[in-house]
């Protein structure tokens, strides 16, 4: 098959779970009702097992091309995993799937009827019990009821979901239905527009939720698909490193930072100052500060006056006021002087610097908006 004929390539993330990972591809290899026109992509967080050569005999029997990519574990970074995975990908249309999550043989099906362009489907998973998650046998997948193991208090949690999901669709709400990233499906040019996971998040949890703003904020509906399928997740003990509550993760302070950038800077490329779309006064060259900001965005782009911009800077001063429309906005404020109250009320980030720190400054001012 050429490149040119993948339609959807299923992304699969493990790590450490070689036959949870044979039980999901032996699930994907069951898919029912849709023509063989994807790939799988198996992304590991640098297992030391027999995960590789799972990987390896699974595709030496598969009917459709199966690729493989591992890097060193140095710690909870499943926003690179995933990205990995993206970056191997070559279908136009990329479903996310955790390592622990096997499919009913419709799952694919589901998604090429229901998918439509500028929208996300969003898909959940049914937790099966331990029972039966340990007879489920890797060589028997093919022709098993594997929606018949819901139980019916999974089925109503899903089925809630699915509705809070609608709601929140049919207002509008602004940061609902979030996304899960273990279970769902999106156009590769979406997922490209906001450069993918955000590689600042390592350890558990918020990666996802990031993720799901941020493709809102680019146009992109998010919609529930849990009313025609939804993966199931194999059971194991919990993971150390995850949290009991959402917001104990390592990652809520930098989730919650304010001025976050739809294109986040450490993706699935590397966004430097240049990469980045700025606003700037009119004035800016009138102060010393200003002149070192402009000296250190040479060669930027630059909006023009008025226009859309990614980070708009404003050097403090009275009668000074954002003038852009911005995703993030900076207040630079030199080190002896009091920040003017209404752009201190309006900026996203206001640091003080000396005028020979403005590089360092506005460099470490972007690693926290992403």
């Amino acid at each position: 098959m050429s490149p040119a004929d993948i339609d959807t390539s299923v992304l699969v993330t493990t790590f450490r779970r070689p036959r949870h990972l044979e039980l999901v591809l032996e699930s994907i290899a069951a898919q029912q009702d849709v023509p063989r026109t994807f790939e799988i992509v198996v992304s590991d967080d640098g297992s030391e097992d027999q995960t590789a050569d799972v990987v390896a005999a699974f595709a030496a029997r598969s009917d459709v091309p199966v690729r493989f990519t591992s890097q060193p574990h140095a710690g909870f970074r499943l926003a690179r995993v995933r990205n990995n995975a993206a970056r191997l990908a070559q279908g136009r249309y990329l479903l996310f799937l955790d390592g622990d999550c096997v499919l009913p043989s419709h799952h694919l099906a589901a998604h090429w009827q229901r998918r439509r362009a500028g929208a996300a489907l969003l898909g959940y998973c049914a937790r099966l019990e331990e029972a039966d998650s340990q007879l489920l046998i890797e060589q028997g997948l093919t022709g098993v009821n594997l929606a018949g193991l819901v139980t019916g208090d999974e089925a109503r949690l899903l089925a809630r979901r699915h509705r809070r999901a609608v709601w929140h669709g049919m207002i509008r709400h602004p940061t609902k239905p979030r996304l899960a990233g273990g279970d769902f499906g999106v156009w590769r040019s979406d997922f490209t527009r906001v450069n993918g996971f955000d590689e600042r998040f390592e350890g558990w949890g918020q990666e996802d939720d990031d993720l799901g703003l941020r493709l809102r904020a680019a146009g992109v509906r998010l919609a529930s698909i849990l009313d025609a399928t939804c993966s199931l997740h194999v059971w194991h003990p919990t993971d150390p490193t995850a949290t009991s509550r959402w917001r104990d993760g390592v990652n809520v302070g930098y989730f919650e930072r304010r001025g976050r950038l739809t294109a986040c800077r450490r993706g699935l490329v590397a966004r430097g100052r240049s990469d980045i779309l700025w606003g700037l006064p009119r004035d800016i060259a009138a102060s010393p500060l200003g002149r070192h900001v402009l000296a250190c965005l040479a060669g930027c782009r630059v909006a023009a006056p008025g226009g859309d911009c990614e980070v708009e800077i404003a050097v403090n001063g009275p009668n000074r006021r954002f003038s852009h429309r911005a995703e993030c906005r900076l207040l630079l404020v030199a080190a002896d002087e009091k920040p003017d109250r209404w752009l201190a009320s309006h900026a996203d980030r206001t640091v003080d610097i000396p005028p020979d720190a403005a590089a360092t400054t506005i460099e470490q001012m972007l690693d926290e908006v992403g």
